[in-house]
């Protein structure tokens, strides 16, 4: 529910009212007395859904831009008119939940701070989270999404686009490439220092991090948390709800990639920052392309009416350039996907290999105890270079042949050489 205040202009009182009977909306009118050019102030409330056709209405019968219009939430309305205008025009569809566009451009502005401010906010939330990365702290890492200021240039450029607010677009797309060249530089610096000060160990390898190594060749999955994240956003900025833990989902898909991109960096891996730099800026693309789509699925048009043509056709065009890059970085992911799923099943082939060898009769003494693939260091499409197969035997010592069977019949499922290491262990039973 919300309540409008509204000044009523000079000669335009009767019409204003009339306009409101004619809705059947309850309405109280005080004199004004303030500014010479408006005679009165009106307040009436509204169901959410009626906020944007009333004052559309009211603007065509003579209230134009220049005039005071406050719109605040209402915690209740006792009356039986509003409960009649609520039927009127809530009929459960999308558009009934959603706010005014009036509400919506003012809650898109509102959602991004000043530039110091989130110049200072992005580059802390890439130290924390460039700090939860080498601890691989999970809690450090999502307490720098809490911080990050990035929801609101993310859903700036898409309510821009969509209410023909050109300036709040590019406001909103330089921000958020600020935002992100800010991000990895400041993980990259920040990382350097710490390589430099040996705050972690020397020969800390990336892949060994948990909280990295899943970043540093993301999949297609990385697309839907986007996708999601932006579709999430817009509905919860929308509907009015709160947009705080929907800012940090948007936060999850931007600023622990960034990390990941500065740390690689700083360690001299430039080639490992490809993968979490494609990720950084497909979720930042899939997030404007998701909220692209969904505001205009829920109805929010420019104010003008001769502004309509004007911008559906830059919202096709940016929904088209949008859907040609996210899909370009998507056969990136999907590469790294197949890649992923080709060393799965290398590792399960060979896990199948060594069982069968040991299910022989003359290695029925032998027990397979463990199997590694160790993985290349060519990021982002890493490939098996090393299978690492650990048996248990009784102490009289191994076949010198089993080795060499292992080595074949391993080596046969890879596509590029695969140095096979057998290690033999001991093992009594009693």
């Amino acid at each position: 529910m919300r309540l409008v205040q509204l000044t009523v202009p000079m000669g335009k009182r009767e019409t204003i009212l009339e306009t409101l009977d004619e809705r059947k909306i309850d309405y109280v009118l005080t004199d004004e007395s303030s500014r010479r050019e408006y005679m009165a102030v009106v307040y009436f409330p509204l169901p959410d859904a009626a906020v944007e056709p009333v004052l559309d209405e009211l603007q065509d019968a003579g209230i134009d831009e220049d005039a005071y219009t406050v719109v605040i939430d209402a915690e209740t309305v006792v009356s039986r008119r509003f409960q009649a205008l609520r039927e009127e025009y809530e009929d459960g569809n999308v558009e009934s939940d959603r706010i005014s566009r009036h509400e919506l451009q003012a809650e898109a502005e509102d959602l991004t701070p000043t530039f110091p401010v989130y110049t200072v906010m992005t580059v802390i939330s890439a130290i924390v989270a460039t700090a939860g990365l080498l601890l691989d702290s999970p809690a450090v890492v999502v307490g720098s999404m809490v911080i990050a200021p990035l929801i609101g240039p993310a859903l700036g450029a898409s309510v821009g686009t969509v209410l023909d607010d050109e300036e709040m677009f590019a406001e909103s797309v330089s921000f958020q490439i600020i935002g992100v060249v800010l991000a990895i530089g400041a993980a990259a610096i920040f990382a350097l220092l710490v390589r430099m000060t040996n705050i972690v160990p020397p020969g800390l390898v990336l892949s060994n991090v948990g909280e990295i190594s899943e970043r540093l060749a993301p999949d297609l999955l990385s697309l839907a948390i986007a996708l999601g994240a932006g579709v999430a956003g817009v509905v919860s900025i929308a509907t009015g709800t709160s947009v705080a833990l929907v800012g940090v989902m948007i936060a999850a898909a931007l600023i622990p990639p960034a990390g990941v991109a500065g740390i690689s960096l700083a360690w001299g891996q430039p080639s490992a920052a490809i993968g979490a730099t494609v990720l950084v800026l497909v979720n930042l693309l899939s997030v404007n392309l998701a909220g692209l789509l969904t505001l205009w699925y829920a109805g929010y048009r420019p104010e003008n009416l001769f502004q309509l043509g004007e911008a559906e056709r830059r919202l096709r065009h940016r929904i088209v350039g949008l859907v040609v890059i996210v899909l370009v970085f998507a056969v990136f992911l999907g590469g790294i996907t197949y890649a992923s799923y080709e060393a799965s099943t290398f590792e399960q082939d060979a896990r199948e290999e060594v069982r069968a060898v040991l299910a022989q009769d003359e290695y029925e003494e032998f027990q397979l105890l463990e199997l590694e693939v160790v993985m290349g260091a060519d990021y982002p499409f890493r490939n098996p270079e090393r299978v690492i197969v650990t048996i248990g035997g009784p102490p009289d010592g191994s076949p010198p042949e089993l080795a060499t069977v292992l080595d074949e019949r391993i080596g046969s499922h890879a596509d590029s050489p695969v140095t096979v290491e057998v290690r033999y262990v001991i093992v009594l039973e009693r």
